[in-house]
């Protein structure tokens, strides 16, 4: 079975990985706020450390200045 191979290799890391921030009281008060009102509005409590990590998602998706240049990085430490 060692000589045997397919189009989708080894999937990469997908543990969690923990980062510690340091945040102005006034952003982690409307964090709050948002968890707050993403709750009511979506019938389901959830907490501002479990919206972070979608909503940095859903910024970096959305920056297409980012994407370019990281598009181009990669390019380049490719053609080194």
């Amino acid at each position: 079975m060692n000589d045997m191979s397919l189009k989708i290799g080894p999937l990469p890391d997908r543990t969690p990985q923990k980062l510690t921030l340091l945040m102005d009281p006034l952003l982690i008060t409307e964090l709050e706020d948002y968890a707050h009102v993403h709750s009511r509005i979506n019938g389901n409590d959830v907490s501002a450390q479990a919206l972070v990590p979608h909503m940095l998602e859903a910024f970096m998706a959305s920056d297409t200045g980012f994407r370019k240049a990281r598009k181009a990085m990669v390019s380049r430490s490719r053609n080194i």
